[in-house]
């Protein structure tokens, strides 16, 4: 079997201080020495998978090509490595308990006592060794979701502890993310909250290799050499990670500060290339110095918190970058669209995105903006229920079906233009069950959207359960208004466009999910050049 090196990645003080960042960036610099590097993240919520998660709760719910519902940092695994990542790639407490408990009743463990330690800890065990054991590759990175300390996290923690022992030191290097605050009122930065947080580490009997302290300002030698100190580890691998622009830039920071040789010494490894990040050089220079500026609203049922739409966000910067277009975006709650605000609220944008959602909250927001954006002739991309919302709003307004709507929203619709599909309304169970992973769609050829591919067969992922009601769809459908992309085995509509406007589609799948720093997506470049040409033809006419 293929010798494989694990890293492990923990927090500590407070969530949300980036170890998956931190992870992806360590994972691309050691690609980019030709290491074939995959990354996994582990999480300790009791949910199966965040498929039934408010976004609100954990922010978007990312989908593999496989189906897997994930959590959002595998969309930056998938973004920085441009490696499809699958559903073994994250893994929760949910999903061990349940394997678990599934053997106990299938009487696999002899009758005998089930325990957190040994079942629990050898499942995360087994599943953390998996991608090792299944893949080709040299080092898989695995990220520990929550903080050091939390009681849910103790079986992670302990089960890195085996390992350790089991793999052996020279083949397991444990990375510990931590926060290094300035306290204004006395003018310097604080290393206790690092010091108490390495202790709580080693009090579960797990030594950090490296330490990775975030902070808004340059830690310096002294206060390096302090962690190192009290950290246990050597002054080299105290790796300072400022706050930066942009997520792109912590690569480049990484690599300065020398975070992927650290690793490799302690693996005693040498690489054969040294790395080389030109590509991803060239994206971040095109992102901060832009030719061009557009502004494209964000249409949504979640805007308070942007995590809900992060793949989003990120495929706005991938296609800015190859534009050489700076992509402002203006968020936009659906609640508060209505026939007297939308004027204002829309008309000096370049674009518009009416995103993904389910329930029937906000809905008639999403139609008004819609109609807006449709009669006032501004790009527009719908992605899924945006699509839907589309579809509704054309047979509403310019089909003369009044009544159209979706049964998500309203059961008792004379005209159902989108339903529950078929294979899914005799399914109760919520989690796992919907229209999800990869599906192939093919296109007309003289369609915008076979433009912007340039391919008559495409595969993106889903995540859905309604659809456009195919038995309906001849009733709305036009010279103008036309599904011009269809799933071969299904014939589900996929994709519909305007043909007479500028640039109007709208799709049920989500291209988000694949747009990454190397291959930003076709579509929303072809929207973002569609703002720009929108943008130029106003200042024309001004």
């Amino acid at each position: 079997m293929k010798d494989v090196k694990y890293v492990f990645v923990t927090g500590g003080v407070t969530s949300s201080l980036g170890k998956g960042i931190i992870a992806a960036s360590l994972a691309k610099l050691l690609q980019a020495q030709h290491f074939k590097v995959t990354i996994q993240k582990f999480d300790p919520y009791i949910n199966v998978d965040p498929g039934t998660l408010n976004p609100y709760e954990h922010g978007e719910c990312f989908v593999t090509e496989d189906g897997a519902e994930t959590d959002l940092d595998l969309g930056h695994y998938e973004r920085f490595l441009n490696v499809n990542t699958s559903q073994d790639n994250n893994v929760t407490t949910g999903r061990i308990y349940k394997s678990v408990i599934e053997k106990e009743r299938k009487g696999d463990f002899l009758g005998k006592t089930v325990q957190v330690i040994p079942h629990i800890t050898n499942e995360i065990k087994q599943r953390m060794l998996l991608l090792g054991q299944t893949g080709n590759y040299d080092i898989i990175i695995t990220e520990i979701g929550g903080t050091v300390g939390d009681i849910e996290s103790l079986p992670y923690i302990e089960s890195v502890r085996q390992l350790v022992w089991e793999l052996g030191k020279s083949n397991v290097v444990v990375i510990h993310l931590t926060l290094v605050p300035f306290l204004a009122s006395s003018g310097e930065l604080k290393t206790k909250p690092t010091q108490h947080s390495v202790k709580l580490l080693m009090e579960s009997g797990l030594i950090a290799d490296i330490l990775v302290c975030r902070s808004d300002r340059p830690l310096g030698k002294e206060i390096k050499h302090k962690i190192a100190l009290f950290g246990n580890v050597h002054p080299n691998d105290v790796i300072e990670s400022l706050d930066v622009c942009t997520i792109y830039d912590v690569p480049m920071k990484m690599l300065e500060e020398g975070l992927n040789v650290q690793v490799l010494k302690k693996f005693h490894l040498t690489p054969t290339k040294k790395v080389d990040l030109s590509q991803w050089k060239d994206f971040l220079y095109r992102i901060k110095n832009p030719k061009k500026k557009v502004t494209i609203g964000l249409v949504g049922k979640y805007i308070e918190l942007t995590d809900s739409y992060k793949s989003i966000l990120e495929s706005f910067i991938h296609a800015g970058a190859q534009l050489e277009t700076q992509v402002d975006v203006r968020f936009i709650h659906s609640e508060n669209v209505d026939h007297d605000s939308v004027t204002d609220l829309l008309q000096n944008l370049h674009g518009v995105l009416v995103a993904p959602g389910f329930g029937s909250r906000a809905i008639e927001g999403k139609l008004t903006a819609i109609q807006y954006i449709r009669e006032n002739k501004i790009p527009f991309l719908g992605i899924c229920l945006g699509m839907q919302m589309a579809v509704i709003e054309y047979s509403r307004n310019v089909s003369g079906f009044k009544k159209a709507d979706s049964t998500e929203q309203n059961l008792e619709t004379d005209f159902p233009i989108i339903d529950l599909m078929t294979e899914q309304k005799s399914i109760v169970t919520k989690g796992g069950t919907m229209r999800l992973g990869a599906w192939e769609c093919e296109l007309i050829e003289d369609s915008k959207v076979f433009k912007s591919y340039n391919a008559k067969t495409i595969k993106e992922r889903h995540r859905h359960r309604y659809e456009i009601n195919s038995q309906l769809a001849m009733e709305i459908t036009d010279s103008n208004f036309r599904i011009v992309g269809v799933n071969p085995e299904t014939d589900l509509a996929e994709v519909i466009e305007i043909s007479e406007h500028p640039w109007f589609v709208g799709v049920q799948f989500h291209p988000e999910y694949k747009s990454t720093v190397s291959q930003p997506h076709p579509l929303f470049v072809s929207f973002i050049r569609a703002g720009i040409d929108y943008k130029q033809r106003q200042l024309v006419a001004t």
